[in-house]
Formats: structure tokens, C-alpha cells, sequence
């Protein structure tokens, strides 16, 4: 297998992250009927095993696609900093009550902002391996995550105010619908982003 056991190492520590991260976002948007006998612990529990065990699986699959070993790490990465953008969003949300309009928006910026930090870092140092200026390259990342920013809350923005929540969905969770898909939409740009742009080598 085309990984180091470091790389195991990282993704547990990662996974351990998420199932931590996962906790207050459960609060927050309590469980839906489907999962309440696995309980918020067993669902922290069973996003840790998924973490490593995805990891594990596209590593060996690296073997014939060798690209899979990067986009491996982004994926772990991007977990990451995606259940700490939902735990900052949901953390906004519970300690206000504003889960639409204005103020939805500028927490969602917020959240955004944190989890890019983490990402620089862990991008940087793990999933692309850089040594580069650190000066230029944060200019880069910067930029690419400044357009991401935009990507995002816009289109959480626009789902959360612009269209009315289906069903008897609450506010609460069509917010992190709306942060779910526009994860989606600006994790895409990232890695294309990071890679090409940033991160290259």
C-alpha cells in the first residue's frame, strides 16, 4: 500500500477531530428519528471508523490511481474542516438563536474563515506537502479561499434565504442543509484551487 504509517496516523487523529467536532452539531440539530438508537456517541463513533477506514480503502486504491493518495488526504482534510465549520456555524446558531437572514450570513462567514485556516495548515504540511514561501503561498491560498468564501456563503446564503424550507424542516436544520451543500460546491473549487494554484509543485 502506497502510504506511510504516519499517514495512518494523521487520519486517526483526524477522525478522533471529527467524532469531537460532531458532538455539539448533534446538539444543536438533535437526531433525526432514523438515527436515534445509534445516539449521538455511536454516530461520533462510526464517523471516526469511516474517516480512517475511507482513508485506508482509497490509499490502496492509490496503488493503480496515484492521484488517489492526495485526494485521500483532501478528503480527511476536508472533513475536518468541514465538521468544524458546522460546530463554529451550529455553536453561532445555538448561542444566538439567528439561524437565517444577515445574521446567518455573517456566521456562516465566520465559520468559513476558521475552518480555512485549518485548512492552510494542514494542506500545507500534509496534504500537498509544501515547503514553499510561506508568504506567497498564503497570498495564494488566500485568494483561492477568499473565492471559496464567496462560493459558500452564497450559496448557503441563497439557499437559506431565498428558498423556503421543505417539508417540516426547521430553521435550524435547513441552515446546515444549505452549509452541506455549499461544502459541496466550494470544496470542489478548493482542491482545484490548492492544487493547481497553491500547493503546486
Amino acid at each position: 500500500m502506497n502510504f506511510q504509517r504516519k499517514d495512518i496516523g494523521i487520519a486517526v487523529i483526524a477522525g478522533a477531530l471529527i467524532a469531537i467536532l460532531a458532538l455539539p452539531i448533534i446538539d444543536n440539530i438533535g437526531l433525526p428519528p432514523i438515527l436515534k438508537s445509534f445516539g449521538a456517541l455511536g454516530i461520533s463513533a462510526s464517523l471516526f471508523i469511516l474517516t480512517v477506514i475511507g482513508f485506508i480503502f482509497l490509499n490502496a486504491l492509490s496503488r493503480w490511481f496515484t492521484v488517489l493518495h492526495q485526494i485521500a488526504r483532501f478528503i480527511v482534510v476536508g472533513g475536518l474542516n468541514t465538521f468544524l465549520d458546522f460546530a463554529v456555524l451550529n455553536f453561532l446558531i445555538a448561542s444566538s438563536g439567528i439561524a437565517s437572514g444577515f445574521g446567518f450570513s455573517f456566521f456562516k462567514g465566520i465559520s468559513f474563515l476558521i475552518a480555512v485556516i485549518n485548512s492552510y495548515f494542514w494542506n500545507k504540511h500534509w496534504t500537498f506537502e509544501t515547503k514553499a514561501n510561506g508568504r506567497t503561498e498564503f497570498i495564494q491560498f488566500g485568494v483561492v479561499s477568499t473565492i471559496g468564501l464567496f462560493i459558500n456563503v452564497g450559496i448557503a446564503s441563497f439557499i437559506v434565504n431565498a428558498i423556503n424550507p421543505v417539508g417540516n424542516i426547521t430553521p435550524v436544520i435547513w441552515a446546515n442543509i444549505a452549509n452541506l451543500i455549499a461544502v459541496a460546491g466550494s470544496q470542489i473549487w478548493n482542491f482545484l484551487g490548492y492544487k493547481f494554484i497553491v500547493f503546486r509543485k
